[in-house]
């Protein structure tokens, strides 16, 4: 699959607030038409569609949930067209600010299955109820969203971290088994943001010091990181797959 993001039907996860709203302007931007999946941000989702036009609808659906997941495709399909790009952002319940989160001593398993059971689960949901769509367009696109706290692991962020690895993981054995079907799959791994809701709770001083350490000088931004999302869903990557992109200025390499 080549089409050009204007001839697109894109499926977010999370996509009412922050980074996952970014993406879902930046392929509105491109002409793409844009399924906004939602969890709990109802009026935020209805907002942001508003706020795109016609081109973009508001799905509710717990990403988590496969059951729920086909049934938001089913439905997408109807109001937008057979989906051709499914970009996974949704995440847990999360606060960026190391302070609160839990050392080793205090972590159990169910927090990292909260994580995972998002991150991973999700990623898993989507591309299987994309499988009928892949068949339809020769093709497709799937992107996750990672971090580059694999690299740089400077906050005891346990559960997020290990979860986003499970998910680089799925990403690169997902694109194995998914190219002979003219299908990439592909990473778009990001650091601190500046800003979403998630990071808000992130003191400034932190967004100072990785402005510091990072060659470009400034924290990246959610625009900035859907940019490269975009070049994922284009048929510019058409020969890349199983990739992990790191967006964050140049702090760390991958």
């Amino acid at each position: 699959m080549n089409l050009p993001i204007s001839d697109q039907t894109v499926v977010i996860s999370g996509a009412a607030r922050g980074l996952g709203a970014a993406i879902a302007r930046a392929f509105a931007r491109e002409g793409a038409r844009v399924a906004i999946n939602y969890h709990r941000s109802e009026q935020a989702a209805n907002a942001l569609a508003k706020e795109i036009g016609p081109a973009a609808a508001a799905f509710p659906a717990d990403i988590s949930n496969a059951d729920a997941v086909m049934e938001m495709f089913d439905r997408i399909e109807a109001t937008l067209g057979s989906p051709s790009t499914f970009i996974h952002n949704a995440l847990a319940d999360f606060v960026f600010n190391g302070d609160q989160r839990k050392q080793l001593a205090d972590l159990s398993w169910s927090d990292l299955n909260a994580q995972t059971a998002v991150a991973v689960g999700g990623a898993l949901n989507g591309i299987q109820a994309m499988q009928p769509h892949f068949a339809k367009h020769n093709g497709g696109r799937v992107i996750t969203i990672g971090t580059n706290l694999f690299q740089n692991p400077v906050v005891p962020y346990h559960d997020y971290t290990a979860a986003k690895a499970a998910l680089m993981a799925l990403t690169r054995t997902a694109a194995k088994e998914l190219g002979p079907a003219g299908v990439t799959v592909n990473m778009v791994a990001g650091g601190l943001l500046r800003t979403t809701d998630a990071s808000a709770a992130t003191p400034e001083f932190v967004f100072d010091l990785i402005a510091e350490q990072t060659p470009l000088g400034h924290v990246t931004t959610p625009a900035e990181l859907a940019d490269a999302v975009l070049f994922f869903a284009s048929p510019w990557a058409r020969a890349v797959t199983g990739q992990t992109l790191v967006v964050d200025g140049g702090l760390v390499c991958d």
